[in-house]
């Protein structure tokens, strides 16, 4: 049996949603390649971090069995976001003081490019909405039959007026197509957790560790999927079992990182991210843990340049230590609806978790739930393209 331990990105939405996608890419990857798939009920565990769910395959007689466990942080992520507007202006100003007078907004724009520019932009829109709703209220105060209240009435009414505005705004543009309140929560939630101050995020991976610890000698291979924020969440969650068990994945159960997505110099570049630096660093070095970064230069929510260990700063990797997979979007949709959801980055950013119309390209669930053991298409993938560390990838 191969154990897959998933962990999805800063998403508020229940975790059955993920379950919902898996089971309906899975029949559409069934019906394109010719494989029998079957996906079982969802269940959520007793201690509630975890939904979990069996997958059943079946390729020219070859059957394969997969117990699939996502890590819920979900309501963690709720208590995040959406955050209140005052939270926000209070937070903000010192986030990005911080973050420019530390220099990490200079390494970060080198190192990131179009992320970087999707990040700088919603806060920069989320300011000028800030500036439109206090135009707003100043106007709906100044030219209108409230013009005739005492002046310390307007003066009160004025920022009560600004803020209700600003509530409707941030309201209506925190999804599709501009997630502004989304991205502007997701970055405090990155450097929160860089700097220590969010700590509940730490505490559910220690049981989540525990679980995938539990799992070797029990399945034929572990696999840790980690996408978008996860990405360093999975590398985080490693480390945890490597400090307590430095012989873990050397004992015959292969374990393989899969990030998709990545985001981990995001966070890394961040100055107060000790901790995380310290993981990634050690994760990076050890050779016993194969990983393999799947990469998209069509997603802008992503960093895809170079290694995330030498992006990060740090010294670089071993030759050879990541496998790099890169896809194209042609390859996952038909061409005619390119140009229809390139700007939909948040659907982009998920186009990688759905099935692929080629049928010899990267396809989620035939790679999770196919006949091939994951350690051994990473291992195939980094002799076959291997590419040597901080070497510029695009």
């Amino acid at each position: 049996m191969r154990q897959v331990f998933y962990l999805p990105g800063f998403d508020p939405r229940e975790p059955e949603t993920y379950w919902g996608l898996f089971r309906r890419e899975s029949r559409i990857t069934a019906e394109r390649r010719g494989m029998g798939i079957t996906v079982g009920e969802a269940v959520r565990s007793a201690d509630g971090i975890s939904l979990d769910w069996d997958v059943a395959s079946e390729v020219a007689g070859v059957e394969t069995r997969v117990r699939y466990s996502l890590l819920r942080w979900d309501d963690i992520v709720r208590n995040r976001f959406p955050r209140s507007n005052l939270r926000r202006l209070t937070s903000l100003p010192g986030l990005w003081w911080r973050l420019w007078r530390s220099g990490y907004l200079r390494t970060f724009r080198r190192e990131a490019r179009r992320f970087h520019r999707v990040i700088v932009s919603v806060h920069q829109f989320y300011w000028l909405f800030v500036l439109l709703s206090l135009g707003l209220a100043v106007g709906a105060v100044t030219l209108t039959p409230l013009a005739a209240l005492p002046w310390f009435a307007a003066a009160i009414l004025v920022p009560v007026l600004a803020y209700a505005i600003l509530s409707l705004i941030t309201h209506v543009t925190r999804g599709k197509p501009l997630y502004v309140a989304h991205l502007v929560d997701d970055t405090a939630f990155t450097h929160d957790h860089a700097s220590g101050r969010e700590t509940a995020m730490r505490e559910r991976l220690g049981p989540w560790a525990e679980r995938i610890r539990a799992a070797e000698g029990r399945a034929n291979e572990i696999v840790v999927i980690g996408h978008s924020s996860s990405s360093f969440l999975a590398f985080e969650c490693l480390d945890r079992i490597l400090k307590a068990d430095p012989g873990f994945g050397r004992r015959g159960t292969p374990v393989t990182l899969v990030t998709i997505g990545s985001v981990i110099p995001w966070i890394t570049l961040d100055p107060l991210a000790k901790e995380t630096r310290g993981s990634l660093d050690r994760v990076g070095r050890n050779t016993a843990i194969g990983w393999l970064d799947i990469r998209a230069n069509w997603d802008w929510l992503s960093i895809h340049l170079r290694d995330p260990v030498s992006a990060s700063g740090l010294p670089a990797p071993p030759s050879g230590r990541f496998a790099v997979m890169r896809v194209d979007i042609e390859d996952l949709i038909e061409p005619n609806f390119v140009a229809r959801r390139r700007w939909n980055l948040f659907r982009m950013h998920f186009q990688l978790l759905m099935s692929s119309r080629d049928r010899d390209a990267f396809d989620y669930v035939a790679f999770v739930a196919g006949p091939e053991p994951v350690h051994e298409a990473v291992e195939r993938c980094r002799t076959h393209r291997l590419a040597p560390a901080g070497e510029e990838l695009t």
